[in-house]
């Protein structure tokens, strides 16, 4: 039986793995599942622990463990995690053990997943789910395209791209032969946006609407999830919207490189939708690998963060966040739905983690609050909370303020949810 190494980090995509974990056992297939997450244990038991990874690269899982985000604590656990899930799955793929590998992540996963995969044979499958595939967003669009790597030029057959044609071929009679349509229950759908140092506090807002009842979609905030979720929204396919990360705008604004758009934070408010907006990771600016980042944002009086080797993050100025606060106000301010925003005053991410977070800027972040506050409409409540925004209270009543906003639509006579 052919064995399918499904590799991930289960701390904060565990339900997903295990989902593709059946979905490849119902096809006959055996599956190892390696787990190279480091920032809590999973909720869910792999094949191979984290633990076990990490003492493959030589160093220890709770080294890895990181409380506070900066250049040397992510970025050296992803490296340390790839180093130990390479020499694993070298060691499966010796034993008879892997034949084919599947991973879904966002960067930082993406980054170890596909390490792992670059150092596996040429014509073993490898499939990544990813929402980093940048360098080919033109092909993507907001779509679930798949991309393979052709390697050499399409322009003749031979044992190498037969090999691979062969895979591309048969990857798309796996997925029409085990098309299965569904339509979620009937349940009404909320979009939610997330990055990698918002993960704590989305995880909890979607795990209180899913227990009342509501099915989730998560966007990556990194422009296309952006983009797609603007079009979802568009199209009528989603009911209702916790932006809970909206670092596109500042991309957008500042020039870096997960911008969403003009039309970012524009769809819900247009199409009369509850909305419920947090500014998570206002203050983040991003750009690709360190030596990519413009000259006038490498200066001293800025802080960077190597986030993971293909995102560098900037931290914003003061005047910076003044004009974010009055982009974010304008948009809110066209609203034509029940529209809320909460403000996490302890922290707008990770990276503001109390006591010592890399960009924490107690005026720059007064600063964008009483702007916003001035400028946004009257009516359109903005509710503070002393609390980090990955704190379950502040996530919690995120959650509530968004069931509120559908009981009162729900109960209204005219209202069609």
């Amino acid at each position: 039986m052919p064995t399918v190494v499904l590799i991930g980090t289960l701390d904060t995509k565990g339900r997903e793995h295990l989902f593709m974990r059946d979905c490849l056992l119902a096809a006959g297939l055996d599956v190892v599942l390696v787990d190279i997450g480091v920032l809590a244990e999973p909720p869910v038991s792999p094949d191979v622990t984290a633990a076990e990874v990490a003492a493959a690269a030589g160093a220890s899982l709770d080294a890895l463990r990181f409380t506070r985000e900066g250049s040397d604590t992510r970025a050296v656990a992803l490296a340390a995690m790839e180093r130990g899930a390479t020499s694993i799955v070298r060691r499966l793929h010796a034993q008879g053990r892997c034949d084919a590998m599947l991973g879904a992540a966002g960067s930082g996963g993406s980054t170890v997943i596909s390490g792992v995969m670059r150092a596996m044979p040429l014509g073993m499958p490898k499939l990544l789910v990813s929402t980093m595939a940048a360098s080919a967003a033109a092909f993507f669009g907001t779509r679930d395209i798949t991309i393979m790597h052709s390697v050499t030029d399409i322009a003749g057959l031979n044992r190498v791209s037969t090999m691979i044609l062969r895979n591309a071929a048969l990857a798309v009679a796996g997925m029409v032969n085990g098309r299965e349509l569904t339509d979620g229950g009937g349940k009404p759908l909320v979009a939610i946006t997330m990055f990698g140092v918002t993960t704590p506090g989305v995880l909890r807002v979607q795990e209180r609407l899913e227990q009342a009842g509501f099915d989730t979609i998560v966007f990556h905030a990194v422009g296309s999830g952006g983009r797609a979720m603007e079009q979802m929204i568009d199209d009528g396919l989603i009911d209702g919207v916790v932006d809970y990360t909206i670092s596109e705008l500042t991309d957008e604004h500042l020039g870096g490189v997960f911008g969403a758009g003009p039309d970012r934070l524009t769809a819900a408010g247009r199409r009369g939708l509850p909305q419920v907006v947090v500014p998570g990771a206002i203050e983040v600016l991003n750009f690709g690998p360190r030596a990519t980042v413009p000259r006038r944002f490498d200066v001293p009086e800025r802080r960077l963060i190597v986030h993971n080797p293909h995102v560098c993050a900037v931290r914003t100025t003061q005047s910076e966040a003044v004009e974010l606060a009055r982009i974010l106000s304008g948009k809110l301010n066209r609203a034509t739905g029940p529209t809320a925003v909460l403000l996490p005053l302890q922290g707008l991410d990770s990276y503001q983690q109390r006591p010592d977070g890399p960009f924490i800027d107690e005026e720059a972040d007064a600063a964008f609050f009483a702007e916003l506050r001035r400028t946004l409409r009257p009516n359109i409540p903005c509710r503070e909370e002393p609390l980090n925004i990955n704190h379950p209270v502040f996530a919690d009543a995120v959650a509530e303020t968004f069931l509120t906003f559908w009981r009162e639509r729900r109960d209204r006579p005219e209202a069609k949810p």
